[in-house]
């Protein structure tokens, strides 16, 4: 699958997969940046990123970046479809769950993304789907 983007700083890699069997390509943060302890931060990725027709660019930390950095990804992390203007930089929303301050280099790989396939649900309302519940939050043990 072919799919449009553009790189911001041109010095900056594309997103690489990098081995044979990932399913999610790598994402690298555009600056230099510290987060503090419990900050929340919006590091940009340098991307902009045509997610095709009938797909959706998931985002993801890398295994990683938990154990690593002390850092993970809040929000929703969905890229719409539509989301492609000249100023939809992808942010990469992180969060430093630690009580140290977490720093990241420009160039350093962050995140990740996969592209997949959406399905639009059609809604057809009823007033019952089953005759009994499987049970609550939790319920499975």
């Amino acid at each position: 699958m072919k799919v449009k983007i553009i790189r911001i700083e041109k010095d900056l890699p594309l997103p690489e997969y990098h081995t044979e069997g990932a399913v999610a390509f790598d994402m690298y943060s555009r600056i230099d940046a510290v987060l503090a302890p419990k900050e929340l931060k919006i590091v940009p990725s340098n991307l902009i990123i045509e997610v095709p027709k009938g797909y959706c660019l998931l985002l993801a930390p890398r295994s990683s970046t938990p154990r690593k950095k002390g850092l993970v990804l809040r929000g929703s992390n969905l890229i719409d479809q539509d989301y492609h203007g000249p100023n939809d930089e992808i942010g990469l929303a992180l969060y430093n769950f630690t009580d140290a301050p977490a720093e990241i280099k420009r160039g350093e790989r962050i995140a990740q993304g996969l592209i997949i396939p959406i399905v639009r649900a059609e809604w057809e309302e009823v007033a019952q789907i089953k005759e009994s519940s499987r049970g609550g939050f939790g319920s499975t043990g």
